[in-house]
Formats: structure tokens, sequence, C-alpha cells
């Protein structure tokens, strides 16, 4: 049995947290980011990992630094044999790695050494990859550069979104999490390096990120959807009418009009014409705010034939 600390911060880390707890080792304390004031209202709200551990019974605390005066000695104090981190959303510096007895292993949503970085699952269905999956490693002072412990791979499904792909890979990184731990405890798991010749990145995503290309081809432009959703969210433009894109699909034929131009159709359907191929919008969401079926959103909102999105 192994004595914890726990890392993580959003939604992504739950599962790992309470596949842990749920184990014969001791969580001994969680740490997550601070309280951040959310939706319209600003209200304060705590994140996803301190109610969970709270629901738990697990001590918490949330540090506004992780260099705070202190806060190495507190960690100290608790005489971890390792740290766990799931997207805590920090680099952890040196002072803080050598701590733990055996180390710091983290679980990473890709197969490393591919989509380093603080956004994997949605570069991975953008760049349109077939499969992907979870890593555990061992944390160095790099980003998520550390020696490989274990790897499970999943396909990426044809519909697949940020957001689904999102909680399998959370289900499935909490599964690895604890083979690893066992593998750890009979010696059966040895840390490997990357090969770093192979290493990409995936970059955090900022909201103006979600702008459709329509120069691109609709399976790009399909798969650009699906990544960016839930956020920040595919979008275009009509005019001044910023129009949020939910669901769509790729359809392979000749077209020779402009790219993001709406193509000629039945009245409640919406094509668009894309740098190959045509994108048929299936979810839309407009001015008023409302994710709505196509069909629903054209009662509501004139695109004619011949119309430019930008």
């Amino acid at each position: 049995m192994f004595q914890i600390i726990f890392m993580g911060t959003p939604d992504f880390a739950v599962p790992s947290l309470k596949k842990l707890h749920a184990s014969d080792h001791a969580v001994s304390l969680t740490v997550c980011q601070p309280d951040r004031p959310r939706g319209r209202g600003r209200k304060l709200m705590p994140p996803a990992v301190k109610q969970a551990a709270l629901d738990l019974n697990i001590e918490v605390i949330q540090p506004e630094s992780i260099t705070a005066p202190g806060f190495s000695e507190a960690l100290a104090a608790y005489q971890p044999d390792l740290f766990v981190v799931v997207a805590f959303g920090r680099i952890l510096p040196k002072t803080l790695l050598k701590l733990p007895r055996l180390g710091t292993v983290n679980v990473h949503a890709s197969l490393l050494p591919k989509y380093r970085g603080p956004a994997p699952i949605q570069w991975a269905i953008i760049n349109g990859e077939k499969e992907t999956g979870v890593t555990t490693m061992l944390m160095d002072e790099g980003l998520d550069t550390g020696d490989i412990l274990l790897t499970a791979k999943t396909l990426i499904e044809p519909d697949e979104t940020a957001a689904s792909l999102h909680d399998r890979l959370a289900d499935l990184g909490a599964d690895l999490l604890i083979k690893t731990l066992r593998g750890f405890e009979d010696g059966s798991v040895k840390p490997f390096p990357q090969e770093g010749q192979r290493a990409t990145y995936a970059p955090l995503l900022k909201k103006t990120d979600g702008r459709i290309d329509w120069k691109k081809p609709a399976k790009a432009i399909d798969a650009f959807v699906r990544g960016m959703t839930p956020w920040p969210g595919a979008f275009t433009f009509h005019g001044d009418h910023r129009l949020k894109i939910y669901r769509a699909r790729a359809v392979d034929k000749d077209v020779t009009a402009a790219p993001g131009s709406v193509m000629p159709g039945f009245p409640d359907e919406l094509q668009i014409a894309a740098g190959k191929g045509a994108l048929t919008i299936i979810e839309i969401q407009g001015a008023s705010g409302k994710r709505l079926s196509v069909p629903e959103f054209l009662r509501g909102y004139r695109l004619p034939p011949g119309s430019l999105l930008h």
C-alpha cells in the first residue's frame, strides 16, 4: 500500500481520484487549484476534484502558487510514497518532484510522445487521428517528457467529439493508473524513455481558435468541429452574426461554389461549400443563444443559397 498525495483540478481527474480512493492505497491529501469564478454570474465555484475529494472525506488544499513559502514543507509532512498528478494544470518544480519516496506518477491523455501539452484530446480529433489513448509516466521537470510507465489505446469513433473522448479517456486513465501502481508494487512496471524525435505538441486552445476556415476540406472541417466541441466551440460569421456549429457531417461531392457559400438544397437543410466537398450542418446556435437543429434554426433565420459564411 502506498501513501499518496493526489494533485488534480478538472473533471478529467475525478475518475482517477475515485479509483484511488476505492483501492488499497491511502490518499492522504488532495491538492487542486483555487476556486474560480464561473458562469454568467461569475460565482466562485470549486474545481471538480475539490468537490469529489470532500465527498470522499479527503483533505484538500488549494495553493495560489506551488512555490509559495511553506507549501513544500506542508506536503513533506505527509511523508508520501508517491505523488499522483492528473490534469493538475501546473508543472511541478524539482523541489516538489523530489519529495515523494518513489517519485511522481502522471496520467496524460495521449499516447506519448505524441500530443504533449494541455489539449491532447482536442488536437487528436482535429488532426484526424484514428486512435489515441492514455499514458502513465514518471514526471520530470519538462512538459510531459518523463519516462513512460504504461499506455492504453482506444479508437477514435467517426462521430467522436472532444467531450465524449474526454469522458472515455478519463475512465481509461483511471484504470491504467491502478494497473500502474499495481505494477509498481510487484516490480512488473519498468519506466522507459520517450522517443523525443517523435514528439508533437498540443497547445492550449483559445476562444479565437474555434473559427472555421472554409477553404479546408469538408472532412477536416468536420474533425475541427468535433475537436472544438464543447470548448471553445467551432464558429463562423454570416455578416456580423456569429454562428456556432455543434454538429456537422462531411459530404464527398464535387463543389464549384466558393468556400463558405450556402449551397442550394431542401428548405430544411443547410449545406456549405468547403475547399473540397461540402459540410452539412446538423446543429447550430445563432444570436438567440439556443442550440437548435438546422430545421428549427432556419425557421427563424434566413440563409438563402449563395449566402457567404466567413
